[in-house]
């Protein structure tokens, strides 16, 4: 599919702190998301989603670097190779094209880029800033005549260690997940995935899920 001119909308897939809706509409009207230091400037456009879904994203999750407004510890990323064995709970938003732009942006620091989104669903992603922790956006198909798009890291994954994300962060991510998975499914989702497998033991990781507000 192209996205044309008169398409103004698309999916933005989440897997990593939009999970959690609330956080998310930080990046959309502004403010600072709880457990998080960072105060996020908002969209141009404040509208509100026109809807939302949950969507599983066919590229492994893992967690790394250390963000400064997360208690210098890691946060959310894919791989950027597509690999149909690997689940990764996403929640996407159907927003304007423009807030998309916006969203990424506020993802990178405040950058300012430019990109062609149908050169990405030609290549399936494009990688707009080398540096940037989010600088790789990806096309994951369409969904209701809408194009889906994610963003992740340039990097080869192999290439960055993996870093414990905090216990607000964690937490946020929890919230997302647990209006539309049990407190089991959210154990099992998590368990095993880098930067928590070998960093919280099975008791810290349910003990953290049963205390986060769904």
């Amino acid at each position: 599919m192209r996205l044309s001119e008169g398409k103004q909308y698309l999916w933005y897939a989440s897997y990593g702190s939009n999970l959690n809706e609330d956080r998310f509409l930080c990046y959309i009207k502004g403010g600072s998301p709880a457990g998080s230091t960072r105060f996020e400037t908002g969209c141009t456009n404040s509208a509100l989603p026109i809807a939302e879904s949950t969507f599983i994203i066919n590229y492994p999750l893992y967690f790394a670097k250390e963000a400064a407004g997360w208690q210098s510890q890691g946060v959310a990323f894919i791989k950027s190779n597509r690999d149909e064995d690997s689940v990764t709970y996403s929640k996407k938003y159907l927003i304007t094209t423009d807030q998309f732009f916006d969203v990424v942006k506020q993802e990178n620091s405040g950058l300012v880029f430019d990109m062609d989104l149908n050169e990405v669903i030609e290549k399936g992603s494009n990688i707009f800033r080398e540096n940037a922790w989010y600088g790789n956006i990806i096309y994951l198909g369409e969904d209701d005549g809408y194009p889906i798009f994610t963003f992740t890291a340039p990097w080869d994954s192999g290439n960055v260690e993996v870093n414990k994300p905090s216990h607000s962060y964690l937490a946020t991510i929890i919230k997302g997940l647990k209006t539309d998975y049990t407190m089991e499914e959210v154990f099992h989702y998590l368990k095993n995935k880098p930067g928590i497998t070998g960093f919280f033991t099975d008791e810290e990781l349910t003990r953290l899920i049963s205390d986060t507000e769904s």
